[in-house]
């Protein structure tokens, strides 16, 4: 049997678990049958496995290489009762991981603490995407967190000049002081995953005529802080922007092959310096993305087929409505449903419907030509399952390790 391995970005394997491996075959099945959306033969009554939950459009930072900065502070929020509602309606139908990430800081929200209660009372995995500035609110509710739970800070540095200046605090907020929070949040939970995100900036990259200070030197020294702190992992990926109207995010854009190949090499020694100090203590993780450009596989991840089968297992909830990709949060042609969509019984099979019509009709091939997807090779994999004529019973189960964020 198949262990799933590098969980965190191992989706193929995700989807081959107990609890997920009939919705797999029923899609499947689904997709062979053309993707007929009738009464009798619509898309699987299943909700996503798991949702991306944006709890509030405020922030206290302004990154400039945010590629949600047009949502940012737009005075959005989801009301607690309707985020009760909408977990409730997709908890029973099958809903097993939230993550509390985008658009916003989540621990801004008034609500914050009742709403990650809500989730763990309902027995969901969760996972927090913060920028650390308010550690206290998390540190509150930090002991409802059970193992399979991570937070992770958003630090993208090593020193207080850069991480200043890649992240804007709109108050007094010190890189030393996010740091000693984190710490004290990991001795109040040993048992919740603590994870020191870094977005790696090269020289050159520019957003809005805006040069952005690159990082590159400091990948190491956030490792050793990273072990100085009681941190888990420290999850390196690489920068991405999003570009004209349609605001999709996009990998490497108009970067020529010789700066390209600059940027692997200098990546390669400083993970490779990072990894030496690392040891033992701190697990380095890649993104999907990450592994794509230093295995010279970027055009690859650009490269999707037509239809995106991780519509059906993914979805992001904000204030704005529900959208079918995280990379798509915010644009009009991946909106699948209204922010009240998944409230009640009848919204969920009504955004249900609109999200087989975006299944059939979404053109990914066009549409995220540019995007360095996360989700590539589980598309591809599914893709060439549902052409093959496999039985869906030939599908291998993982090694369950009932993970789903």
């Amino acid at each position: 049997m198949e262990k799933l391995t590098e969980r965190e970005h191992d989706f193929s394997s995700k989807l081959r678990q107990d609890a997920t491996l009939q919705r797999l075959k029923d899609y499947i099945q689904w997709q062979r049958g053309g993707g007929i959306n009738t009464q009798d033969r619509g898309l699987p009554i299943f909700s996503p496995i798991s949702i991306n939950l944006d709890l509030t459009s405020s922030c206290n930072f302004s990154c400039p290489f945010c590629v949600d900065s047009k949502l940012i502070n737009a005075g959005k929020t989801l009301p607690l009762e309707d985020v009760k509602k909408t977990i409730h309606t997709l908890h029973s139908h099958g809903l097993l991981s939230v993550i509390l990430i985008g658009g916003g800081e989540p621990t801004l929200h008034k609500d914050f603490g009742e709403i990650v209660r809500y989730i763990k009372d309902k027995g969901l995995q969760v996972g927090i995407v913060t920028n650390g500035s308010r550690l206290e609110k998390i540190e509150a509710v930090v002991g409802q967190l059970k193992e399979k739970d991570w937070i992770r800070i958003s630090i993208d540095a090593a020193g207080e000049r850069v991480f200043k200046a890649l992240h804007q605090p709109k108050t007094q907020v010190r890189l030393g002081r996010i740091l000693e929070k984190a710490k004290k949040v990991k001795k109040k939970n040993p048992l919740v995953s603590l994870g020191y995100s870094f977005v790696i900036v090269w020289d050159g990259v520019e957003i809005n005529g805006k040069r952005l200070p690159p990082n590159l030197d400091e990948m190491t020294r956030s490792v050793g802080l990273a072990r100085e702190f009681s941190f888990d992992y420290v999850s390196f990926k690489p920068c991405l922007v999003r570009w004209n109207e349609s605001q999709r995010e996009t990998l490497l854009k108009n970067v020529g092959k010789t700066k390209e190949e600059e940027i692997i090499d200098q990546i390669k020694i400083h993970l490779q310096e990072a990894t030496q100090v690392a040891g033992d203590q701190v697990k380095i993780l890649e993104s999907s993305n990450l592994k794509a450009v230093l295995t010279r596989e970027t055009e690859q991840i650009k490269r999707q087929p037509k239809r995106c089968h991780m519509q059906f297992f993914r979805t992001v909830v904000t204030p704005f409505g529900i959208f079918h990709c995280p990379a798509f949060r915010g644009v009009e042609v991946a909106r699948i449903g209204d922010p009240d969509g998944y409230l009640t019984e009848t919204k969920f099979k009504e955004t249900l419907n609109r999200a087989a019509q975006s299944i059939m009709a979404f053109d990914a091939e066009a549409e995220c030509k540019d995007v360095g997807c996360f989700y590539n090779r589980t598309a591809w994999w599914l893709e060439e399952f549902i052409c093959s004529r496999r039985d869906v019973h030939d599908l291998e189960k993982v090694e369950n390790d009932n993970f789903f964020l």
